[in-house]
């Protein structure tokens, strides 16, 4: 079963159980089990010892991003419990006036930090989730929100852990220069361009359709996180208890990035960002924010010592729903890699071995790069795989090359968000702090709206072999999908 059609199975299980069920934890234990039990064609006990060494292996490799977690659900605690929140919440009371103009101060910080995906998922929730609540804003909006500012901004900014993956990907010898690949591919890559758009339009219409409408209609019976315990307030904190702490962790996390990628040591800006280790600069950025937290506050008292201590426990608490998910869906992932059932392996001989014509090669691209990141759960190891095929196969192109290239980008950033084992959809419910699978269900309507525009766009970029033809079709066409969606909610009224 290893290389073969068969290694998609299991992430279809769990993904079909989760959106079922709505029970995540168990959906993707049974993916897992079952992907553990077809590699060791039914062998019990293997398969558990499998699952649990993937389980090891993946934990390891990705143990920064879960300390980042930690981490970062302390500091939340902390500016909880100062009373730093509920003195922003006050404020932005005064500032921010409309549900609307909520929603747009979310987007705009989204798309200011556009470094990474993960540090923009739960800084956006942790600044913005006391203003949203306090304009009666659902947590499902806010993730989607959050979700659609968060890898649509980073794979469209040159300066990002994104940009870096992508120049990463290029095959070896290929004699492309990746940045400027990845420069040439961003007016291509549809589907973040559109979503940026659509989001804006659903803000300013005032409109929600599909799951959406259901879950704001029923937001009384909204259910936040499971389990989250509410952190007291027992200080005396002021608006800048917040600013201050979180301005700081944005310019030492990017201070970080630069440290790791050598820009001290005299490597060029974008170089710097395109080698740095974004998950060690994350936790390099929050524990020196911790740092600054302890000197902002204990001197000052706004907190008491033992007060400052307490929030560890409360902080880690608070994200154990999202690092038990990150852990089963890592652990699904390494199931289906090259080592075991290697979904990645049976796609790249699928596509690298085809003969389709330039003509539709965007549009099939897309497709299979939406279907991989849907299956996976990963953009990254999407476009790692695809990417090499599409260079080797059009490098006589350029054109076509770069809209195939912001093809597989765009793919892959759609089926992240449209999957439930997706580390990024998984972060942005833990920003929101709402239950993931409400998330992922009233975002997939959204997302695979914006989806089908931006495919009518490749099969027009590529019939033409123009990808701005294809980025004005794409236009056209979310503009026609939002007419509909306006006189479809005018009769609905």
């Amino acid at each position: 079963m290893t290389g073969t059609f068969w290694a998609i199975l299991p992430p279809v299980i769990a993904i079909v159980l989760a959106l079922i069920t709505k029970e995540v934890y168990l959906s993707l234990m049974i993916g897992i089990a079952s992907g553990a039990l077809m590699y060791h064609n039914f062998h019990l006990i293997k398969a558990m010892d499998t699952i649990f060494a993937i389980m090891g292996e993946k934990i390891g490799a990705n143990c920064d991003i879960l300390i980042f977690l930690v981490l970062l659900g302390i500091l939340v605690a902390l500016i909880t419990k100062s009373g730093a929140s509920r003195a922003y919440g006050k404020w932005a009371a005064k500032a921010i006036r409309t549900k609307r103009q909520a929603l747009f101060a979310t987007i705009c910080l989204g798309v200011v930090i556009f470094v990474d995906d993960y540090f923009n998922c739960l800084t956006v929730g942790t600044v913005m989730r006391p203003v949203t609540d306090k304009h009666n804003i659902t947590r499902a909006k806010l993730a989607y929100v959050i979700d659609a500012t968060a890898a649509p901004v980073c794979i469209i900014a040159p300066i990002s852990s994104w940009a870096a993956a992508v120049g990463s990907s290029l095959p070896a010898g290929c004699n492309i220069d990746g940045f400027t690949l990845f420069l040439r591919a961003i007016p291509f890559n549809y589907y973040a361009l559109l979503t940026l758009v659509f989001l804006a339009f659903l803000i300013i219409a005032n409109i929600d359709y599909s799951k959406m409408k259901q879950y704001e209609l029923n937001a009384h019976l909204e259910e936040i996180v499971e389990d989250e315990e509410e952190v007291p307030i027992v200080g005396h904190g002021k608006v800048k208890d917040l600013i201050l702490p979180i301005l700081f962790l944005i310019a030492s996390c990017i201070g970080f990035m630069l440290y790791t990628g050598g820009f001290f040591k005299g490597v060029p800006l974008a170089e710097a960002f395109a080698n740095c280790s974004s998950a060690r600069s994350l936790v390099l950025g929050s524990f020196l924010t911790l740092i600054f937290t302890f000197i902002l506050y204990i001197p000052r008292k706004v907190l008491e010592f033992v007060d400052f201590c307490g929030s560890f426990a409360q902080g880690f608490k608070a994200m154990t729903s999202a690092i038990m998910i990150l852990c089963l869906a890592w652990t699904l992932s390494g199931v289906c890699g090259a080592e075991y059932l290697n979904i990645q392996g049976f796609v790249k001989a699928a596509v690298g071995g085809s003969t389709m014509a330039i003509a539709v090669m965007p549009v099939i691209f897309f497709l299979i790069s939406l279907g991989l990141a849907f299956a996976t759960g990963t953009s990254w190891g999407t476009f790692g795989i695809l990417i090499p095929i599409s260079v080797t196969i059009l490098s006589a192109n350029y054109m076509m090359m770069s809209v195939c290239v912001g093809a597989i980008l765009a793919g892959a950033v759609c089926g992240d968000h449209i999957s439930p084992i997706s580390d990024t959809t998984i972060l942005s419910s833990a920003g929101a702090q709402c239950r993931h699978i409400d998330h992922v269900a009233t975002q997939m309507p959204y997302a695979l709206t914006v989806a089908l525009c931006a495919s009518v766009g490749y099969i027009l970029s590529g019939i033409t072999g123009n990808g701005y033809i294809g980025l004005a079709g794409a236009a056209i066409s979310l503009a026609l999908a939002m007419m509909i969606i306006v006189i479809t909610a005018k009769r609905g009224r």
